[in-house]
């Protein structure tokens, strides 16, 4: 409801005609406690008649009057000079009825004179009575209506102040709070751009690092597989060198062993064809003939056994070569296919973290709902679009408006690569509200 104040001149108005219509009133109170509460006037004393000779009279009497001091006794007689009985007497002597007569006479002007006298002086007593309570009335009137009018205005004065203070408090309030407000929410939002800001980072770091050492881990493999080849190949070239040399040094060995024995069947043969001449030289030349084809035959053996030997050591050493290149291959096929999966599911989980991200920018989380927990399981098409959502919650209104929140967010962006698409169509992730 509205309070409408009045105007402060009509205020003052107001205590105005308040005051003065108070002092009207106390005037009028005082005025009749005042004659209510005054002496009753005193009777007038009587009047006492003392015969003097003329001749003793003075020549002129003063006599005063004033309106503070009333005639309470006569001390002289008042004579009147220009009255024609009061002029001086003759020398004859009055009768006693003219003596009584001046003396009722003088009485009578007397009784007047004092009678015209108490009644100026009770007049004069009255008014300045009169005018003392008026006086009196009207001062107290205004003491009272001005300290009225002080003692009002103090209480305006002090209500206006309350008031203004009141007000002042609650505007200061007011823009404390709306400033306590302002700081808070550039805070949060400055937090929350921190904290975007970091997670950002750290997911770029993440990122880089992880294509550091995906990088990393493709140079050491392949240095490791041409390290592999290059030892390998190594190894057999030294391999096939040692056997060539022993077979060669095997080769040299007998053709000198045969040879030695050969000058020294020859020598034994000639010392024999000398010894049982020319008898035995047929015999002799027959048997170096059948010892030469033996000989040759055996020659001719032991080179079709070397050359077969070679030929099938060859052939075990390519088969060999052709297995190893082959394991190497798949097991490096092995290692690339386990690589892309990494890769994959990295790209994937990436996806997921920026679907949750985008899920809690869209969420508008409902009042009083701090530290409650929803978990969701979603599932998206190859476009990025929700093809089914189960929110589980304890409040109802948590499941509804993260489900909202995961819908509001579509379509998400799907990665390129069509396995980790296909690893980030189905994800399940829990909510906190804060």
């Amino acid at each position: 409801m509205k309070r409408f104040q009045k105007p402060p001149f009509k205020q003052k108005q107001n205590a105005i005609a308040l005051g003065f219509t108070l002092g009207i009133h106390a005037v009028a109170i005082v005025g009749l406690l005042y004659l209510g509460m005054s002496k009753p006037l005193e009777q007038p004393k009587k009047v006492k008649t003392i015969l003097v000779n003329p001749d003793d009279l003075p020549q002129t009497m003063d006599f005063e009057t004033t309106a503070e001091n009333q005639a309470e006794e006569i001390q002289s007689p008042i004579i009147d000079e220009t009255l024609p009985q009061n002029l001086p007497a003759t020398p004859s002597q009055p009768t006693e009825d003219e003596l009584a007569a001046e003396k009722q006479r003088v009485e009578q002007i007397q009784r007047e004179k004092l009678a015209a006298q108490q009644q100026k002086a009770d007049a004069d007593a009255k008014r300045k009575a009169e005018a003392d309570t008026k006086r009196k009335a009207e001062a107290d009137a205004k003491r009272k209506a001005e300290a009225d009018a002080k003692a009002k205005a103090e209480a305006d004065a002090k209500r206006k102040a309350e008031a203004d203070a009141k007000r002042k408090a609650e505007a200061d309030a007011k823009a404390k709070a709306e400033a306590d407000a302002k700081r808070k929410a550039e805070a949060d939002a400055k937090r929350k751009a921190e904290a975007d800001a970091k997670a950002k980072a750290e997911a770029d770091a993440k990122r880089k690092a992880e294509a550091d050492a995906k990088r990393k881990a493709e140079a050491d493999a392949k240095a490791k597989a041409e390290a592999d080849a290059k030892r390998k190949a190594e190894a057999d070239a030294k391999r096939k060198a040692e056997a060539d040399a022993k077979a060669k040094a095997e080769a040299d060995a007998k053709a000198k062993a045969e040879a030695d024995a050969k000058r020294k069947a020859e020598a034994d043969a000639k010392r024999k064809a000398e010894a049982d001449a020319k008898r035995k030289a047929e015999a002799d030349a027959k048997a170096k003939a059948e010892a030469d084809a033996k000989r040759k035959a055996e020659a001719d053996a032991k080179a079709k056994a070397e050359a077969d030997a070679k030929r099938k050591a060859e052939a075990d050493a390519k088969a060999k070569a052709e297995a190893d290149a082959k394991a190497a291959a798949a097991k490096q096929a092995e290692q690339e296919a386990a690589q892309k999966k990494a890769e994959s599911r990295r790209i994937a989980s990436t996806a997921k973290r920026d679907f949750e991200q985008k899920i809690y920018r869209a969420w508008n989380m409902p009042l009083g709902s701090s530290g409650q927990r929803a978990s969701a399981r979603v599932t998206l098409s190859d476009s990025g679009a929700v093809l089914s959502v189960v929110v589980t919650a304890s409040d109802p209104d948590v499941k509804a408006s993260v489900e909202a929140a995961i819908r509001a967010a579509a379509p998400y962006p799907m990665p390129e690569d069509p396995d980790a698409r296909r690893e980030a169509r189905s994800f399940t992730s829990n909510f906190t509200a804060k």
